[in-house]
């Protein structure tokens, strides 16, 4: 009996470091799973501002456009008023 007790406190504190250093190991690889997945949803997030940045562009655009449109029609008008007045 005295083998037994004897394997088994030089088991147990072999096995308790095992564990520990295999929990810090699973630790530090979920630790860098989650990073990784972090980082992919930063990069998704920074793929569409960019689309939407580039939508807003367009439709700056397409403002200016109709904008400078108004302002010549604008001037046009006026100028008739003044021959006309």
């Amino acid at each position: 009996m005295s083998e037994h007790i004897y394997l088994l406190t030089l088991g147990l504190p072999l096995a308790t470091a095992l564990i520990v250093f295999g929990m810090k190991y699973w630790s530090a690889a979920h630790k860098a799973r989650a990073g990784a997945a972090s980082a992919e949803a930063y990069r998704e997030l920074a793929v569409r501002s960019a689309a939407v940045q580039a939508e807003n562009a367009a439709a700056l655009a397409s403002m200016q456009a109709t904008l400078a449109n108004m302002n010549s029609r604008l001037a046009e008008v006026e100028t008739m008023l003044k021959e006309v007045g």
